[in-house]
């Protein structure tokens, strides 16, 4: 089977809800990270065979086939197709797992991964409140409800249930909040960043400036300022200070074959060498990474001891604190440089805006395999093992 190669990979610095970019419009924010693309890589662009775009609030701005339009609004040719996939927060990473299965099938050499959240201008949950306030129904049908009687798919609640399943506390939720803004803070201050970073022009009350640094990383956090943040239930554990950040983000990710290299004079960085998807259990609903990382790593023949570095989505803390204790893996490999409780967690442009921070983590410090996974709705997980190339 043919393999899949990254070229590149980029994002936009994570903008806080009613922040930095908070008046770009979705489908805008969106193209600059095509656009980024386009720039930073000499070659036909009109080779790109498709723009496969991650959304998980597909109304609004974000309606219609926004990546569509986003290549309407980039510098990328008219004649590149795009579709919007939704697989929930997974959206984007199943944009990379898409775009290398295109490449590894022959089909396709160059599809280009992407994925956009603007969770101001398209709040979370708005699609299914504005029709279910409009009269026009429930996404949960009667089926569902014969199946599952009674439930309400929530990921806070699958949030605190993982909390109790694993023995986990307030206070070990609140510290890996804190080292997560610490590491991130670390990374932006060494310029570990830069090289995934586009900046964005935006106005602001003093005038117009360039968005580059992550606008949820809290610089002077605390554990007794994270601990002071009130618990979302009573008798719980999640907090909005232990949970990921509302974002405005875009990211995309240059996958091709190594017939597109060779005839475009490209470098891979690296190379893709599993994909994996699951699902299990949609009322805990969070939990599917740590079996999903199993068979990953089983059927790439691979241990936990194997990989370099991970990248395990923060949507919540116990996520990534669950995942390390069933994997056993070493603690100062995980995300290394923050993850979605320091820089934001734009639904659906986190996959390809993680595999943007894993690359580029691992060739600043010379690690060879890269993991990265997420937690989705309905009880879904992707993972996707790379190999850096020198």
């Amino acid at each position: 089977m043919a393999e899949a190669y990254i070229v590149d990979a980029v994002r936009t610095a994570g903008g806080r809800r009613g922040g930095k970019v908070a008046g770009v419009h979705a489908v805008d924010l969106a193209a600059v990270t095509l656009d980024a693309i386009a720039d930073r890589n000499d070659f036909d662009h009109s080779a790109i065979e498709d723009v496969i775009t991650g959304c998980v609030m597909q109304g609004g701005e974000q309606s219609g086939d926004v990546g569509r339009n986003a290549v309407l609004a980039s510098k990328l040719p008219d004649s590149i197709p795009s579709v919007s996939i939704d697989r929930q927060c997974g959206s984007s990473q199943q944009s990379i797992q898409f775009a290398a299965q295109g490449v590894m099938s022959g089909v396709q050499d160059m599809v280009l991964a992407h994925g956009i959240e603007s969770m101001t201008r398209v709040p979370m949950g708005s699609t299914f409140k504005l029709f279910k306030d409009a009269g026009l129904g429930n996404n949960k049908s009667e089926r569902m409800e014969k199946a599952y009687p009674g439930v309400q798919f929530s990921q806070f609640m699958g949030a605190e249930m993982m909390v109790k399943k694993y023995g986990l506390t307030r206070e070990d939720l609140d510290a890996y909040a804190l080292e997560s803004h610490r590491r991130a803070i670390a990374a932006t201050q060494s310029g570990a960043f830069a090289n995934e970073i586009i900046g964005i022009e935006v106005d602001t009350p003093e005038g117009k400036i360039i968005h580059n640094v992550d606008e949820g990383i809290r610089f002077d956090a605390t554990m007794e300022s994270i601990g002071g943040v009130k618990i979302l239930q009573e008798g719980g554990a999640i907090t909005a200070a232990n949970a990921s950040q509302i974002c405005d983000g875009s990211s995309a990710v240059l996958v091709c074959s190594k017939q597109a290299l060779k005839d475009h004079g490209l470098t891979p960085r690296a190379v893709i060498r599993n994909l994996t998807v699951t699902a299990g259990d949609p009322v805990i609903m969070l939990e599917e990474p740590l079996f999903a990382t199993n068979r990953a790593l089983e059927r790439a023949g691979m241990k936990i001891d194997d990989i370099d570095l991970y990248e395990v989505n923060e949507a919540f803390a116990p996520v990534p604190l669950a995942w390390m204790q069933h994997t056993g893996g070493d603690h100062s490999k995980l995300n290394v440089n923050g993850g979605a409780i320091s820089l934001g967690h734009p639904l659906g442009a986190s996959g390809t805006k993680l595999m943007a921070t894993l690359l580029n983590a691992m060739e600043n410090r010379g690690a060879k395999y890269g993991l990265q996974t997420m937690c989705e709705g309905g009880g879904q997980a992707n993972v996707t093992i790379i190999e850096r190339l020198n």
